[in-house]
């Protein structure tokens, strides 16, 4: 009879929307991988490019024409399109009945992002934003060290994310469009900061171009304090080819390193935790984050499991990218 069940278990059905290389080399086949779940349709503004791709996957529906896209039977859209295509997408998708899963940074400005989360709640559709460094098995155990104690009062949180990334036509190197090192990977750093020290009261940075001369960022650097103690630094960059990428949690007890998560699809993440008078130890793992954001998406709305990153995170994450720029600007000296 179980087997019967399973047969009979409707799949889980899925949109996508912006079909960019992280559409396609890690969205699309996260969800391909999923046993219960399958994309429905495609959506590019290229016609060409959403008929491209649906044949790559073997999906048979795929628009340049958004309003068309969403009168497809699916659950759900995950929105993968350039920055400044968010607001607009999340509306009406919300409009539409779909949940949601929007790339990060939520939108332009905080201003779209509180009418995006107003209106997912008003249209009683699941919001949650792709912040997949907190998807590792490795950051959840980290979490759940510094929630039992084990390291102590926090101190202090170090985040660091960077990579080489030239000037390019791409939108990240579009300021109208929401680009550069800050909104792209400094976002990243943002969320981790909140998800292992809780909520930020003050944040202040810089932003710069140290290496690469554009319109954009190509470095942000930024300090802040949580409201329940202990400091947050973290440092994002497209400017440095060979980069330490690595999150450092320093408890009164205890010292938590973790190397290898960000940057670095499906390599083993190395977690080190060193406390007084004890050995020290390390576990590597692996692991599938879009996947796992995925999964616990698609439960929330079944079964109705809570989110891990919600439409409120993105928004939070904005308005402490604003307050960093809001600084920045402040310190800038002509």
């Amino acid at each position: 009879m179980k087997t019967i069940k399973n047969v009979l278990e409707p799949k889980f059905k899925w949109g996508i929307a912006g079909l960019g290389n992280f559409a396609v080399n890690s969205i699309i086949p996260a969800i391909k991988g999923l046993r219960r779940s399958r994309i429905v349709a495609v959506f590019s503004h290229s016609f060409e490019r959403a008929k491209e791709i649906a044949g790559l996957f073997s999906i048979k529906e795929y628009y340049d024409d958004f309003e068309k896209f969403l009168s497809s039977d699916f659950d759900a859209v995950y929105i993968a399109s350039a920055n400044q295509y968010h607001y607009e997408q999340v509306i009406a998708s919300a409009k539409a009945g779909k949940h949601i899963i929007c790339e990060k940074p939520l939108a332009l400005n905080s201003q779209q992002g509180e009418e995006m989360v107003k209106v997912c709640e008003e249209s009683n559709v699941k919001l949650s934003i792709g912040y997949v460094q907190r998807f590792h098995p490795l950051t959840r155990k980290a979490k759940e060290i510094i929630d039992s104690g084990m390291i102590g009062q926090i101190v202090i949180i170090n985040v660091s994310l960077s990579f080489d990334y030239p000037p390019n036509q791409n939108f990240r190197y579009q300021k109208a469009n929401g680009g550069g090192a800050l909104r792209d990977i400094g976002t990243h750093c943002i969320d981790l900061l909140r998800f292992f020290g809780g909520e930020i009261y003050y944040i202040d940075g810089f932003i710069d171009n140290v290496i690469y001369k554009s319109e954009v960022d190509d470095f942000v650097v930024a300090t802040c304090r949580f409201k329940d103690g202990g400091y947050g630094n973290l440092y994002a960059s497209y400017c440095i080819s060979k980069p330490i990428n690595r999150i450092e949690i320093v408890g009164y007890k205890g010292t938590i390193i973790i190397e290898n998560l960000i940057g670095r699809r499906f390599d083993y993440a190395k977690l080190t935790i060193q406390k007084i008078d004890e050995t020290k130890k390390a576990f590597r793992m692996k692991a599938n984050k879009v996947q796992n954001l995925i999964k616990n998406f698609q439960k929330a709305i079944i079964e109705n499991e809570p989110l891990i990153v919600s439409g409120l995170d993105g928004l939070i994450n904005l308005k402490l990218i604003e307050e960093i720029e809001k600084s920045a600007k402040e310190k800038r000296i002509s």
